[in-house]
């Protein structure tokens, strides 16, 4: 029997290096589980101004400021304004630590300096005073500032490294603005270009400077590294309007966010669009935007709320545990893979409702009134909602959300058809994490969904709410949930 030589060993590695290409990582983490470049500008800034403030309350406590306390107030106010106006919160993968470096120390010390010549002007008489608690502080917020960002700069290049940073792009159209893309993400690596589509067949090339081209444009919106990106960018001649058109629909389908790089401008204009890619989409066609402080707020909900009702359901998550345990032989929680954001597979948690024999893990059979698989105990958990408790494990995982259109388990079936095919904007609902309730539940579009009419329905719902979505009105629909669940003794459950 033929055994696996070292050779053959790295010649698969070497396939499968070619196959990903030069600007996919080895190691994919999906938009979810990546971190915002926004939030860590946001914590970078909470960081030094903490440490400011900090510094000074420290040095007033030992009395160490002096008539200088309104200078060092104004010099910390100062050094935060240059250090934001020398863009040192931009996380710019390509800037040297030294250079960086630099621009921590020239914002400190141009902003002493211009507080020591305030000073010799308008206190004279305390002018070696201040210039002694001036020079101090300089000095103690140099050595602070520089280990903070030392310490920021070396986390952030790890998170790069780790993939959980950089962005993941797809490019649809194999031309010579994508070919200039992809040298110059080669060159920057600020980045990842998962793979190219073109719609040439036969005439496409292979691969654009190692990056492999995976199919057509319909391809893309059922491809497997769909969930792990975070824009399509679409590059197409300037004048083919017909064709961006084309594109746009063919496209409308994917939850992720579609961007526009048109061919026909000079380098410099591209080199500018390439700058901006981390911060402000080339241009943007489609997918949801949001503020970091309103996902920070939903996400904060989601976990303090969730905890909370873990804790005080205890005794009532035991009992409905014993109870299911008695009525029927199985396990107590059943899970199914169902679609999560941006078309991520998560495993979803409930309650077991139906005998263990029946259980119908890819949701062939939508449940029915007075459906034979459904147990005693199980038909008492989907009426008041209960099966669905345990999902608040998926929420503080981060796979959840309290609120957010219902998911559905992937391939559920429709009278016979797959409901994702019955709606072309179906994936749509995905622009957010699925939630315990939604707008679609208080809306009266609960339990299954057995028609072409109620699935169009329900993601119309759903949609709606990824466009209105905000902190208040996630609060509503939390509100609204109970009275709406108790009150409704119609949906099938």
């Amino acid at each position: 029997m033929p055994y696996d030589t070292g050779a053959a060993s790295a010649e698969r590695e070497k396939t499968g290096a070619e196959r990903r290409g030069p600007l996919r990582p080895s190691r994919l983490a999906s938009a979810r589980s990546r971190l915002s470049g926004g939030m860590l500008t946001g914590l970078v800034q909470a960081s030094d101004l903490a440490l400011l403030a900090g510094l000074l309350f420290v040095k007033s406590l030992n009395g160490g400021l002096g008539g200088a306390t309104g200078l060092l107030v104004a010099a910390s106010v100062l050094v935060a304004a240059t250090l934001m106006s020398f863009e040192s919160y931009q996380l710019n993968a390509r800037e040297r630590l030294y250079h960086h470096l630099y621009k921590v120390i020239g914002a400190v010390g141009g902003s002493g300096l211009m507080m020591l010549t305030f000073a010799t002007f308008t206190a004279p008489a305390a002018k070696a005073a201040n210039i002694l608690h001036i020079v101090d502080w300089c000095l103690t917020a140099v050595g602070l500032l520089c280990a903070s960002h030392l310490a920021w700069f070396s986390y952030i290049r790890r998170l790069r490294r780790q993939g959980l940073l950089t962005p993941n792009l797809m490019i649809v159209g194999a031309t010579p603005a994508a070919q200039r893309l992809v040298a110059m993400a080669l060159s920057n690596r600020d980045v990842n270009i998962l793979g190219i589509f073109d719609d040439r067949g036969e005439r496409s090339p292979k691969h654009i400077f190692g990056v492999p081209v995976l199919g057509r444009t319909a391809d893309v919106k059922n491809h497997r590294l769909l969930p792990y990106v975070d824009r399509i960018v679409v590059t197409v001649p300037s004048g083919a309007t017909a064709r961006i058109a084309q594109l746009i629909a063919e496209l409308a389908p994917c939850p992720n966010a579609v961007n526009l790089l048109m061919d026909g401008f000079g380098p410099a204009d591209e080199q500018a669009a390439h700058e901006r890619l981390l911060d402000m989409p080339l241009a943007h066609l489609s997918g949801v935007r949001r503020g970091l402080l309103q996902g920070v707020l939903k996400r904060t909900i989601d976990v303090v709320f969730s905890i909370a009702a873990i804790v005080v359901l205890a005794p009532a998550l035991c009992a409905i545990a014993v109870a299911i345990r008695l009525d029927s032989p199985g396990p107590v929680l059943f899970k199914q893979r169902r679609h999560g954001y941006m078309n991520e597979e998560v495993l979803v948690w409930k309650f077991r409702s139906m005998r263990t024999e029946t259980t119908d893990h890819a949701a062939a059979r939508q449940v029915t009134a007075n459906d034979d698989r459904v147990t005693r105990v199980g038909g008492f958990l989907r009426r008041t909602s209960l099966d669905e408790l345990p999902q608040l494990w998926n929420v503080i995982r981060g796979e959840m959300s309290l609120v957010g259109p219902r998911p559905h388990a992937i391939g559920m079936l429709t009278n016979g058809a797959e409901a994702s095919k019955l709606v072309e904007t179906y994936a749509h609902r995905h622009r957010m994490k699925p939630g315990l309730t939604g707008w679609a539940a208080v809306n009266g579009s609960r339990g299954p969904v057995d028609t072409p009419e109620a699935v169009r329905r329900r993601v119309s719902l759903d949609l709606e709410y990824v466009e209105r979505q905000s902190v208040w009105l996630d609060l509503a629909i939390m509100v609204r949930t109970l009275p709406c669940v108790l009150g409704d003794t119609q949906a099938v459950r």
